[in-house]
């Protein structure tokens, strides 16, 4: 059986042992040490000035990386402009050629058609085809007929159109003075005649239009 005193110092234990588990829990806990903590402050911030620093030298380096795109950018823009200056020019003068060629070429064929317009038939000549001929020649015309219009459609299209000279004052800009003619009832410098057609293309002259010009003489006009 148990004693009485066997029963106090059981109970005594049980009481130091309550004693003890109603402690602070963070008693028993080492406290930190204050040096300790601000070199790990310290070393803490350090890394934080390096890593900022990095950061800055990597964001200079994109900028300047940044800088040198955007100026080779402008570069090339300027390049590919005046590249695409030069290409308009070549192919302007390009157009410019052809559209001499072919206003040569409808020179030609104004030309022939006005002497088919002059035709006259000869009828003591030729009596046993003289029909046949005029009959050749009237559909000839109307073939010409048909080309120089398609040629005006043309030069039409890409905005040719010819120099209006007779009536007008000679204009150095747009005309040739080859020929000089007298006609006192015009006054002077008035186109009398045009000996070539010119051509202005996109309203800058294409060809000059070759004329004859009225000439009155100093004394006439006094």
């Amino acid at each position: 059986m148990t004693t009485d005193a066997q029963k106090n110092a059981l109970l005594e234990d049980f009481r130091t042992y309550l004693e003890q588990s109603r402690l602070d829990p963070f008693a028993a806990r080492e406290q930190p040490d204050l040096h300790t903590l601000l070199s790990e402050m310290t070393g803490l911030k350090t890394e934080v000035k390096a890593e900022a620093r990095q950061f800055k030298s990597a964001l200079d380096t994109l900028s300047s990386a940044l800088a040198t795109v955007q100026d080779d950018n402008k570069a090339l823009t300027a390049e590919l402009a005046l590249h695409a200056e030069r290409l308009e020019q070549q192919q302007r003068q390009i157009m410019r050629t052809v559209l001499l060629d072919i206003v040569d070429i409808y020179d030609r064929l104004t030309s022939g058609l006005e002497v088919l317009h002059n035709y006259r038939p000869v009828a003591s000549l030729f009596k046993h085809s003289r029909d046949q001929d005029v009959r050749f020649i009237r559909h000839f015309k109307a073939g010409q007929v048909m080309t120089v219009r398609r040629f005006d459609q043309l030069l039409q299209r890409y905005q040719v159109r010819p120099v209006d000279c007779i009536g007008q004052l000679f204009d150095p800009v747009t005309m040739s003075a080859v020929e000089t003619g007298h006609d006192p009832k015009l006054e002077n410098g008035i186109v009398l005649e045009e000996l070539r057609k010119g051509f202005l293309f996109q309203d800058q002259v294409l060809r000059l239009a070759e004329v004859k010009v009225n000439k009155i003489n100093a004394r006439e006009h006094l």
